[in-house]
């Protein structure tokens, strides 16, 4: 099961450069998770300042 990062994200990148997968990129208005790449491994969510990161 995959990540997914919310309307929340203030963009600050804190989550693209923890992901060891590299499933984490630049989306238009938020950063968005590639659930094929994600490996559920959470550490994205312990970076996130604002908690808009959840599981799907």
């Amino acid at each position: 099961m995959a990540h997914r990062i919310t309307e929340e994200c203030i963009s600050c990148a804190a989550c693209e450069a923890e992901c060891p997968e590299g499933a984490i990129s630049e989306g238009e208005d938020t950063f968005v998770i590639d659930p094929e790449l994600c490996t559920d491994c959470g550490s994205c969510v312990e970076v996130c300042p604002v908690d808009a990161i959840v599981a799907e």
